[in-house]
């Protein structure tokens, strides 16, 4: 008999208690709003002319940050990031190179040359990249290369 009247009070109890959802929804949808936006990612665009040569002991950069990208076709043309620019002489390569730091410095990040050569000729024409950046200041050079999978 006790237990049939305790069935009865907890039963009673039971349709009027409900969990308001909404609130942690809220809270979810706040913390997937705050992950998207503080989110980056590394992206660099990659002249589709260019192979990079492939390298066993390669590591994967972390940032993107100050990179100035420079792409060495096979033939030795120069193209910035942006692969329809093609960038004639050493002249342009320092003009580029030279407004980019520029920009790159006022954000209060250090800039670096990033060449994307073909496997093929990257060292060949990179002397020229690299002494144009050096007389525009830049003094940090990142080879970029395919990483080799063990």
């Amino acid at each position: 008999m006790a237990s049939s009247k305790l069935r009865q009070a907890s039963s009673a109890e039971d349709e009027n208690c409900a969990l308001d959802m909404s609130p942690m929804i809220d809270c979810v949808f706040l913390l997937l709003i705050f992950f998207i936006v503080n989110a980056s990612a590394i992206i660099v665009k990659t002249d589709p002319n260019v192979k990079p040569p492939i390298a066993a002991n390669a590591m994967k950069q972390k940032t993107k940050d100050g990179r100035i990208v420079i792409n060495i076709r096979e033939d030795g043309t120069y193209t910035a990031e942006d692969f329809n620019v093609i960038l004639p002489d050493e002249v342009a390569i320092f003009d580029l190179v030279d407004k980019e730091r520029q920009k790159i410095e006022q954000l209060g990040q250090k800039p670096k040359l990033h060449l994307r050569g073909d496997k093929d000729t990257v060292f060949k024409y990179s002397r020229t990249a690299i002494r144009a950046a050096a007389k525009a200041k830049v003094s940090e050079v990142v080879f970029a290369v395919f990483v080799k999978q063990p």
